[in-house]
C-alpha cells in the first residue's frame, strides 16, 4: 500500500521558492531553455515533479502539497495585471479581444472533435471525448474534475476523474513547453519588434537590462498596498456575485478591481506616486506568478499518466499538433502578424493546452527577452476569465448529454 506524505502549506511555499531558483539556475546553465523562452518556474517545477515521481515509483511514497498560499499568489498576480491596465489599452484591445474570443470558441470545438475521434478509436463512449478535449485542456484540472461525475453517470466509466486529471496534467506540461518556442519562431521569422519598446514590462524585468530599475522599500510597499486593496475589493465583489448566482474564480473580480482602482487613481490622484507600469509592480507580479507556477508544477502527480498508455499519448499528440498549427496558421495571421500577435500566440499555446497562469508565464518569458506588449497581458486574461468558462460549459453540456 502506498504511503501518503502531506507537505504543510508553509513548507510547500518554501519549496516553491527553492524550485523557482532551481529553474533560474537551470536556465542560466542551459542556454537552450532561455533561447526557447521556457519560463524559469517551468524548468524547475517539471524537474521537481520528476523527482517526486521517482520517489513514488521507488519508495511508494505519494507526496501531496497543501497550497493555500499558492492561491493568494494567484489573486495577487491578477490584481497586478488589473493595476497595469490603462483605459487606452482596454479600448485598443477591443478588436483582438473579440477575435481571440472567437478563436478560443473554435479551439474548444476542435479539441472536442479530436477528443471524440480519439475516444471512438480507442473504444471509449463519445461522452468521454470531453475529458480528452476541452474539459481537461482549455478547462484545466478544475473543469475536468467538475464534469467527471456527469461523464461517469452517462457512460458508467470508472476512473473518469482520474482520466480527466491525467489529461489536464499532461496538457499543463505541454502548455509550458510549446508557447515560448512558437513565439520565438514567429518573432525571428518575421523580424518582429514591440510597437512601444520603451515601456516597462508588464510582468518581470527585462533580461540584459543595462540600467538597473529604481526599486526601493517605499515603491514596493506602495504597490503591495494597492494590490491588497484591489484583492479586498475583489473578495467583497466575489461574495456579491455569488449571491447573485454568478460564480467566477476569485481572480476575476480581483482583476477587475485592479483595473477600476488603477484608472480611478489616475483621475482622482493624477500627481500621486505611480503604481502602474512601475518596476516594483512588474517585479512583484513576476514573483507571485513564478512562485505560483513553480508550486503548481512541482505538485503534479506525473505517475497518474502511466496507467493511460497509448490512448492518452496518441490523443495528446494530436491535440498538441493541432494547437501549434492553429496558432501558426490561424491565430497569428488573424491577429495581424505583428509582435503582439506573436506574444498572444505564446499565451494561447499555454492557455489552450494548460491554464491561464501558464499562458501568462509563456508571455512573460517572451516579453522579458524581446520587449513589452501591454495589451496582450490585458486581452488574454479577460478572454480566459469571462468567455471561456461559459462557452466551454455550453459545448461540454451538449456533448455529455448527447
Amino acid at each position: 500500500m502506498d504511503a501518503q506524505i502531506n507537505i504543510p502549506d508553509f513548507i510547500s511555499l518554501t519549496l516553491g521558492f527553492a524550485v523557482y531558483l532551481l529553474g533560474a539556475r537551470l536556465n542560466e546553465r542551459a542556454p537552450v531553455l532561455r533561447r526557447f523562452n521556457i519560463p524559469e518556474p517551468v524548468s524547475g517545477g517539471l524537474l521537481a515533479a520528476v523527482v517526486v515521481m521517482i520517489i513514488y515509483s521507488v519508495g511508494g511514497w505519494a507526496i501531496t502539497f497543501e497550497m493555500a498560499t499558492r492561491d493568494y499568489l494567484l489573486v495577487l498576480f491578477f490584481a497586478g495585471i488589473g493595476l497595469n491596465a490603462r483605459l487606452a489599452d482596454l479600448v485598443a484591445g477591443g478588436r483582438p479581444l473579440v477575435l481571440l474570443s472567437i478563436l478560443t470558441f473554435l479551439a474548444i470545438l476542435a479539441q472536442n472533435v479530436i477528443g471524440a475521434a480519439g475516444a471512438l478509436l480507442f473504444g471509449y463512449p463519445l461522452q468521454v471525448s470531453v475529458l480528452f478535449g476541452s474539459a481537461a485542456l482549455i478547462g484545466g484540472h478544475g473543469t475536468a474534475i467538475a464534469w467527471a461525475p456527469d461523464v461517469a453517470a452517462q457512460t458508467g466509466l470508472t476512473g473518469a476523474a482520474e482520466l480527466g486529471v491525467a489529461v489536464a496534467t499532461l496538457g499543463l506540461v505541454l502548455a509550458a513547453l510549446v508557447g515560448g518556442p512558437v513565439a520565438r519562431f514567429l518573432i525571428n521569422r518575421h523580424g518582429l519588434t514591440p510597437a512601444r519598446p520603451d515601456e516597462e514590462p508588464t510582468v518581470g524585468l527585462a533580461h540584459d537590462s543595462e540600467d538597473a530599475p529604481a526599486i526601493d522599500h517605499l515603491s514596493l510597499m506602495r504597490v503591495m498596498l494597492h494590490l491588497n486593496i484591489a484583492i479586498i475589493i475583489g473578495y467583497f465583489s466575489s461574495f456579491a456575485l455569488d449571491a447573485a448566482g454568478l460564480k467566477l474564480p476569485l481572480f476575476v473580480p480581483c482583476l477587475i478591481a485592479g483595473i477600476v482602482l488603477a484608472n480611478l487613481r489616475t483621475v482622482l490622484m493624477p500627481n500621486a506616486a505611480p503604481v502602474a507600469r512601475t518596476p516594483a509592480l512588474a517585479l512583484i507580479s513576476e514573483f507571485s506568478l513564478g512562485a505560483f507556477l513553480a508550486m503548481s508544477l512541482m505538485s503534479l502527480q506525473l505517475w497518474t499518466l502511466s496507467s493511460l498508455g497509448l490512448a492518452i499519448a496518441v490523443i495528446m499528440l494530436a491535440q498538441t499538433v493541432f494547437t501549434v498549427a492553429f496558432v501558426l496558421f490561424v491565430l497569428f495571421p488573424l491577429l495581424g502578424r505583428g509582435y503582439r500577435a506573436a506574444v498572444l500566440a505564446a499565451g494561447f499555446g499555454g492557455f489552450a493546452l494548460g491554464a491561464t497562469p501558464t499562458a501568462i508565464a509563456n508571455m512573460t518569458a517572451v516579453t522579458k527577452r524581446y520587449g513589452p506588449s501591454p495589451i496582450a497581458f490585458v486581452v488574454l486574461p479577460l478572454v480566459s476569465a469571462f468567455f471561456v468558462d461559459i462557452a466551454n460549459a455550453i459545448v461540454i453540456q451538449a456533448i455529455v448529454n448527447f
